[in-house]
């Protein structure tokens, strides 16, 4: 869905990356400074004006190395990416975040900056791989933000290891189940945010092209994708278009796995942790939202306007009203 280009790693990057004991910033990481577009407050002018932020990696016990961005210091809040996402998409979330937390964000296999491989594409190897990510950092407790695909990682994460070590969660804009049951009715698709007979279907809706020119009013999320109306997605989505080159056919790979997963049971019966969801008015999940809302108990629900650029990007396009309701939550 996206076309990324990526720099040549410079040779200490690489010693960098061999070695999980040592710290990269990121500058010396991707080789090149980057200026961003749109001169904004309260945010960076150029790359090299966050200065904490660093890149690095860890190998997981299948050989596979993922990179990670991190910054800040403090109690960790970590971040898990959607479906073809990476870190460098989160400049803006991190430079705010990080006066406060240590934040992290994991670019998955196949995403970002890590490896680009054939095996272990499906949510519940991600899921290993998150585990394995706090293993490494020999992290104890933290607060987890998954977003879009990356939601469905945390949901598998708890099913399989439970929400120990988990202080608080935070869920962004992903439906319950992508792909209908036959037997569902109308509104338990709406319900479960299933728009899609099949996951074959889903890959060719992804592949399908999309017009440069969106309806401002769409609710198709590659369409808002494309929409470039707020200058702080502007500035993150052309800084990741400089520095990162995804794989679409690598990509592609975990989603299959992706469309096949019902979460309503884990989401039902196994999260009794506080949890924060996120959503908007130009979403077609916003139905689905509002069912988590009522079966996670006490969980906060927050629905953004059209106004507020309440769409799938919400968080990269709103950073500094999301980051304020993200604190809100986690401090509070």
């Amino acid at each position: 869905m996206k076309t990324r280009f990526c720099t040549t790693l410079t040779t200490l990057s690489l010693l960098i990356f061999s070695s999980p004991t040592l710290t990269a910033p990121v500058i010396e990481v991707l080789g090149k400074d980057f200026t961003f577009p749109n001169k904004l407050e309260g945010l960076p002018a150029k790359l090299s004006d966050f200065k904490e932020l660093q890149i690095n990696s860890f190998k997981t016990k299948d050989g596979v190395t993922l990179r990670y961005w991190e910054a800040g210091s403090g109690k960790p809040l970590i971040f898990i990416p959607g479906w073809s996402a990476n870190g460098a998409e989160y400049i803006n979330v991190m430079f705010i975040l990080a006066k406060h937390y240590r934040v992290i964000v994991l670019d998955q296999r196949n995403q970002g900056l890590s490896d680009k491989v054939k095996y272990g594409n499906r949510i519940a190897r991600y899921a290993m791989d998150l585990k394995e990510l706090n293993d490494h950092l020999n992290i104890q407790s933290a607060d987890y933000c998954g977003w879009s695909m990356g939601a469905s990682v945390l949901w598998s994460y708890i099913d399989l290891f439970g929400s120990r070590g988990i202080r608080k969660a935070v869920f962004v804009d992903e439906p319950i189940a992508i792909v209908a049951h036959a037997n569902w009715s109308e509104q338990e698709r709406r319900d479960f945010g299933a728009f899609m007979p099949s996951p074959d279907a889903l890959i060719e809706a992804l592949q399908a092209p999309v017009p440069n020119n969106p309806d401002p009013q769409t609710t198709n999320f590659v369409a808002r994708f494309k929409l470039r109306d707020s200058p702080f997605f502007d500035n993150s989505e052309s800084f990741a278009e400089s520095v990162i080159q995804n794989d679409p056919a690598a990509m592609m790979q975990v989603m299959y796995d992706h469309g096949s997963n019902d979460w309503r049971d884990v989401l039902r019966y196994k999260i009794r942790i506080p949890v924060a969801i996120f959503t908007g008015e130009y979403s077609t999940n916003l139905p689905s939202q509002r069912w988590a809302h009522t079966v996670i108990p006490d969980s906060k629900l927050y629905v953004y306007t059209k106004a507020e650029q309440g769409d799938h990007f919400l968080m990269f396009k709103n950073p500094f009203k999301f980051t304020q309701d993200l604190r809100d939550f986690l401090e509070h």
